[in-house]
């Protein structure tokens, strides 16, 4: 059998301070307005945290999964790291007790969890790496214009971590085909035109260049288009039909843009896995925190085929799939 990457570890943490939709009754928006668009309730922001702070977190939790921190590479998927330089996952590491092992981030938005599950697959197939600890984290609340209807109710802050060792391609866990994109056209969708975490957790004084903007009509759009393609083309590719698989986890960016990929890949909501309603839109962060909700409440389980697929800022989009294993939860 073909070396592969297999899921032995999983965690997800989400900050403390929960945010209600009543938060933002001074802009107009309703509970019921916010919900009906968006499928959000509330969602968590953080206090005085970093990036760094609830990757550690979420990190030491799935090594506690893994139940070992026997690790030799450190990832982090973060668009909100602590700097610009340097980057956040040597801190991370070693503030996990990992010691000197090689750690560094990768920026690819909402995509983040793919481009980095596809990024560590790739180094564990090649033999680079045995055991790779992949965090993907995110304080958005910290890039938000509190002004701003079109994006203050949806971006939120959270932390989910994997532990991919090496194995088998025919063993449940292992990590299938990817189909991986870009569309650098379409980079104004989602931009924060210009500011790290760190600071901005630390309330230094930001200009309106350091808030994200967003064009919502035309970025839901782009992502029904690109998951349900990208979605497709690893279906095809592994020989899965729709309903063979037997759940959807996708970014959590608007409850009705995952209702639409649904739809256009024939799968029934049932099985589109959803939970942005007490999470928000958590960038990176949103699959690894949903694989874990799913796993707790029952809605995952082992031999489960699943379906992973995103689309974010830059533009990127990804997916893959993967037959669920046995994994414990700290």
């Amino acid at each position: 059998m073909a070396r592969a990457a297999v899921l032995a570890g999983l965690s997800a943490y989400l900050p403390p301070r929960v945010v209600p939709n009543a938060h933002f009754a001074d802009l107009r928006l309703s509970d019921e307005w916010i919900s009906t668009r968006t499928g959000i309730s509330e969602r968590r922001w953080v206090q005085g945290q970093s990036t760094s702070d609830i990757s550690v977190e979420a990190g030491a939790e799935a090594l506690k999964s893994y139940g070992s921190d026997d690790i030799d590479l450190v990832i982090l998927a973060t668009q909100s790291p602590d700097h610009f330089a340097p980057s956040s996952a040597p801190a991370v590491a070693s503030r996990l007790g990992l010691g000197g092992v090689p750690a560094f981030d990768l920026a690819a938005a909402c995509s983040g969890f793919l481009y980095g599950l596809a990024t560590a697959s790739s180094l564990i197939r090649t033999g680079q790496a045995e055991r790779i600890l992949f965090i993907a984290a995110e304080t958005a609340s910290l890039y938000l214009n509190p002004k701003d209807r079109n994006t203050a109710p949806i971006f939120a802050d959270g932390a989910g971590a994997v532990v991919l060792r090496a194995g088998e391609d025919d063993e449940p866990g292992s990590l299938g085909g990817f189909d991986l994109g870009s569309d650098g056209d379409l980079a104004h969708l989602v931009l924060v035109p210009g500011g790290g975490s760190r600071a901005r957790a630390d309330g230094w004084a930001l200009d309106d260049r350091a808030h994200l903007v967003m064009q919502g009509r035309e970025l839901f759009v782009n992502a029904v288009t690109r998951m349900s393609e990208s979605s497709t083309k690893v279906l095809e590719e592994a020989g899965w039909k729709p309903d063979e698989v037997d759940l959807v986890v996708g970014h959590q960016a608007n409850r009705r843009i995952l209702e639409a990929v649904g739809h256009e890949l024939g799968i029934e909501p049932e099985r589109m896995y959803i939970n942005i309603d007490h999470t928000g839109n958590t960038v990176a962060a949103t699959i690894p925190i949903a694989l874990t909700e799913a796993v707790r409440e029952g809605a995952l389980r082992p031999g489960h085929r699943v379906l992973l697929t995103a689309f974010g800022a830059g533009a990127t989009w990804g997916s893959t799939l993967l037959r669920w294993p046995e994994i414990s939860l700290a």
